[in-house]
Protein backbone atom coordinates (compact mmCIF):
# COMPACT_ATOMS: atom_id res chain seq x y z
CA UNK A 1 0.00 0.00 0.00
CA UNK A 2 2.84 2.55 0.85
CA UNK A 3 4.51 1.67 -2.09
CA UNK A 4 1.19 2.50 -4.73
CA UNK A 5 1.30 6.02 -2.48
CA UNK A 6 4.77 6.58 -3.19
CA UNK A 7 3.92 5.91 -7.22
CA UNK A 8 1.12 8.28 -6.93
CA UNK A 9 3.02 10.83 -5.79
CA UNK A 10 5.90 10.44 -8.25
CA UNK A 11 3.26 10.42 -11.55
CA UNK A 12 1.17 13.25 -12.77
CA UNK A 13 -2.99 12.80 -12.56
CA UNK A 14 -4.39 14.39 -15.68
CA UNK A 15 -7.91 13.92 -17.73
CA UNK A 16 -7.21 15.05 -21.76
CA UNK A 17 -9.90 17.78 -22.67
CA UNK A 18 -9.22 18.34 -25.92
CA UNK A 19 -6.89 17.08 -28.71
CA UNK A 20 -6.21 17.55 -32.83
CA UNK A 21 -3.74 15.20 -34.04
CA UNK A 22 -0.29 15.24 -32.50
CA UNK A 23 -1.19 17.92 -30.16
CA UNK A 24 -3.96 17.88 -27.01
CA UNK A 25 -4.71 19.27 -23.54
CA UNK A 26 -4.95 17.98 -20.46
CA UNK A 27 -6.53 19.08 -17.24
CA UNK A 28 -3.79 18.21 -14.56
CA UNK A 29 -5.63 16.51 -11.31
CA UNK A 30 -2.26 16.41 -9.34
CA UNK A 31 1.24 17.23 -10.43
CA UNK A 32 3.67 14.10 -9.84
CA UNK A 33 7.10 15.19 -9.17
CA UNK A 34 8.37 13.21 -12.50
CA UNK A 35 6.86 15.95 -14.10
CA UNK A 36 8.64 19.02 -11.87
CA UNK A 37 11.57 19.33 -13.88
CA UNK A 38 9.99 19.85 -17.52
CA UNK A 39 7.18 22.62 -15.64
CA UNK A 40 10.51 24.15 -14.46
CA UNK A 41 12.43 23.97 -17.46
CA UNK A 42 9.49 25.51 -19.40
CA UNK A 43 8.64 28.04 -16.53
CA UNK A 44 12.28 29.73 -17.85
CA UNK A 45 10.90 30.82 -20.68
CA UNK A 46 9.04 33.64 -18.95
CA UNK A 47 11.57 34.78 -16.83
CA UNK A 48 13.00 37.38 -19.44
CA UNK A 49 9.38 38.78 -19.73
CA UNK A 50 8.11 38.44 -16.08
CA UNK A 51 11.16 38.28 -14.29
CA UNK A 52 12.85 35.57 -12.15
CA UNK A 53 9.95 35.15 -9.87
CA UNK A 54 8.38 33.46 -13.00
CA UNK A 55 10.35 30.48 -13.00
CA UNK A 56 8.72 27.48 -11.24
CA UNK A 57 10.06 25.76 -7.91
CA UNK A 58 8.72 22.51 -6.76
CA UNK A 59 7.52 24.64 -3.69
CA UNK A 60 5.13 26.54 -6.16
CA UNK A 61 4.35 23.54 -8.26
CA UNK A 62 3.00 22.00 -5.38
CA UNK A 63 1.45 25.28 -4.27
CA UNK A 64 -0.60 26.84 -6.86
CA UNK A 65 -0.65 23.37 -9.43
CA UNK A 66 -1.76 21.10 -6.47
CA UNK A 67 -4.68 22.64 -4.77
CA UNK A 68 -8.12 21.74 -5.49
CA UNK A 69 -9.10 24.97 -6.06
CA UNK A 70 -6.54 25.65 -8.56
CA UNK A 71 -7.20 25.26 -12.67
CA UNK A 72 -4.21 24.06 -14.19
CA UNK A 73 -3.75 22.85 -17.40
CA UNK A 74 -0.85 21.14 -19.99
CA UNK A 75 -0.12 21.63 -23.49
CA UNK A 76 1.65 18.38 -24.98
CA UNK A 77 2.85 18.17 -28.70
CA UNK A 78 3.79 14.16 -29.49
CA UNK A 79 3.21 13.02 -25.92
CA UNK A 80 5.88 15.78 -24.62
CA UNK A 81 4.78 18.70 -21.96
CA UNK A 82 5.59 21.79 -24.35
CA UNK A 83 3.80 24.29 -22.42
CA UNK A 84 0.63 25.43 -19.71
CA UNK A 85 -1.47 27.89 -17.91
CA UNK A 86 -2.59 27.82 -14.11
CA UNK A 87 -5.04 29.74 -12.77
CA UNK A 88 -5.52 30.20 -8.55
CA UNK A 89 -8.15 32.23 -6.69
CA UNK A 90 -6.93 35.23 -5.29
CA UNK A 91 -6.89 34.38 -1.90
CA UNK A 92 -3.65 32.69 -2.44
CA UNK A 93 -2.13 35.58 -3.19
CA UNK A 94 -2.17 37.38 -0.01
CA UNK A 95 1.21 38.01 0.56
CA UNK A 96 0.93 40.67 -2.44
CA UNK A 97 -0.52 44.28 -1.90
CA UNK A 98 -1.68 44.27 -5.35
CA UNK A 99 -3.54 41.20 -4.59
CA UNK A 100 -5.25 42.70 -1.26
CA UNK A 101 -6.03 45.52 -3.28
CA UNK A 102 -8.12 44.39 -5.33
CA UNK A 103 -11.83 44.85 -4.63
CA UNK A 104 -13.08 41.36 -5.27
CA UNK A 105 -10.21 39.96 -2.54
CA UNK A 106 -12.06 38.11 0.28
CA UNK A 107 -14.96 37.33 -1.96
CA UNK A 108 -13.35 34.67 -3.93
CA UNK A 109 -15.18 35.06 -7.09
CA UNK A 110 -11.73 35.80 -9.19
CA UNK A 111 -9.49 33.30 -10.45
CA UNK A 112 -5.84 34.69 -10.73
CA UNK A 113 -3.46 33.84 -13.91
CA UNK A 114 -0.87 32.69 -12.45
CA UNK A 115 1.28 31.62 -15.42
CA UNK A 116 0.40 31.10 -18.99
CA UNK A 117 3.23 30.06 -21.62
CA UNK A 118 4.09 27.88 -24.73
CA UNK A 119 7.23 26.72 -25.68
CA UNK A 120 8.70 29.11 -28.69
CA UNK A 121 9.47 26.83 -30.71
CA UNK A 122 5.90 25.91 -30.98
CA UNK A 123 4.75 29.37 -31.27
CA UNK A 124 2.40 30.49 -34.51
CA UNK A 125 0.69 27.02 -34.49
CA UNK A 126 -2.58 27.85 -32.40
CA UNK A 127 -1.33 25.95 -29.74
CA UNK A 128 -1.60 29.02 -26.85
CA UNK A 129 -4.61 30.23 -28.24
CA UNK A 130 -6.57 26.59 -27.88
CA UNK A 131 -5.45 26.28 -24.42
CA UNK A 132 -6.66 29.55 -23.31
CA UNK A 133 -9.69 28.79 -24.90
CA UNK A 134 -9.89 25.30 -22.70
CA UNK A 135 -9.06 27.64 -19.82
CA UNK A 136 -11.62 30.32 -20.17
CA UNK A 137 -14.23 27.59 -20.93
CA UNK A 138 -13.67 25.54 -17.63
CA UNK A 139 -13.24 28.80 -15.43
CA UNK A 140 -16.71 30.10 -16.76
CA UNK A 141 -18.28 26.00 -15.32
CA UNK A 142 -17.12 27.19 -12.04
CA UNK A 143 -20.68 28.73 -10.63
CA UNK A 144 -18.79 30.80 -8.12
CA UNK A 145 -15.98 32.38 -10.28
CA UNK A 146 -17.16 35.61 -11.94
CA UNK A 147 -13.93 37.17 -12.82
CA UNK A 148 -10.42 36.33 -14.51
CA UNK A 149 -7.39 38.97 -13.34
CA UNK A 150 -4.05 38.83 -14.87
CA UNK A 151 -0.94 40.83 -15.31
CA UNK A 152 0.58 41.53 -19.36
CA UNK A 153 2.80 43.84 -20.22
CA UNK A 154 1.48 47.57 -21.15
CA UNK A 155 -0.20 47.72 -24.46
CA UNK A 156 -1.13 43.83 -25.01
CA UNK A 157 -3.31 43.45 -27.92
CA UNK A 158 -5.33 40.72 -25.56
CA UNK A 159 -6.72 43.36 -23.40
CA UNK A 160 -9.27 44.94 -26.45
CA UNK A 161 -11.91 44.02 -25.15
CA UNK A 162 -15.46 45.78 -23.74
CA UNK A 163 -15.19 42.48 -20.97
CA UNK A 164 -11.62 44.20 -19.79
CA UNK A 165 -10.89 46.47 -17.09
CA UNK A 166 -7.64 47.91 -16.34
CA UNK A 167 -7.12 48.03 -12.51
CA UNK A 168 -3.49 49.18 -12.27
CA UNK A 169 -0.35 49.64 -13.62
CA UNK A 170 2.96 48.21 -12.13
CA UNK A 171 6.24 49.57 -13.35
CA UNK A 172 9.50 47.74 -13.26
CA UNK A 173 6.73 44.46 -12.68
CA UNK A 174 8.53 41.80 -10.53
CA UNK A 175 12.26 43.49 -11.50
CA UNK A 176 11.22 42.62 -14.87
CA UNK A 177 11.98 46.62 -16.32
CA UNK A 178 8.82 46.82 -18.03
CA UNK A 179 5.96 48.13 -17.16
CA UNK A 180 2.64 45.68 -16.49
CA UNK A 181 -1.01 46.17 -16.42
CA UNK A 182 -3.34 44.10 -14.10
CA UNK A 183 -6.42 43.83 -15.70
CA UNK A 184 -10.03 42.25 -15.04
CA UNK A 185 -12.08 40.13 -17.56
CA UNK A 186 -15.91 39.42 -16.96
CA UNK A 187 -16.92 36.45 -17.47
CA UNK A 188 -20.20 36.83 -18.39
CA UNK A 189 -22.17 39.42 -19.81
CA UNK A 190 -25.24 41.68 -17.96
CA UNK A 191 -27.76 38.71 -19.51
CA UNK A 192 -25.91 35.56 -17.89
CA UNK A 193 -24.82 34.55 -21.22
CA UNK A 194 -20.95 33.93 -21.76
CA UNK A 195 -19.35 36.92 -23.08
CA UNK A 196 -16.97 36.85 -26.53
CA UNK A 197 -13.24 36.74 -25.53
CA UNK A 198 -10.37 37.98 -27.60
CA UNK A 199 -8.00 35.97 -29.19
CA UNK A 200 -5.62 34.96 -26.41
CA UNK A 201 -2.04 36.91 -27.04
CA UNK A 202 0.76 34.22 -27.22
CA UNK A 203 3.67 34.44 -25.07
Amino acid sequence: MEQLEFASKKDSTTRIIASSGVFQIELLEHVGENDYNVLIEISKHLAQQYGQKAILTKATIHKYFNKKSSLPFIARYRGDIIGYIVGVPLEELSTEPWARMDENFGKYDTLYTYAFVIMGQYKGNGYAKMLKRVYLNWAKKRGSIRYLTGHVKLGADSLNSQDIKIVSRTENWQNSGTTFEYYRRKLHNESGTPAAFPAPQEI
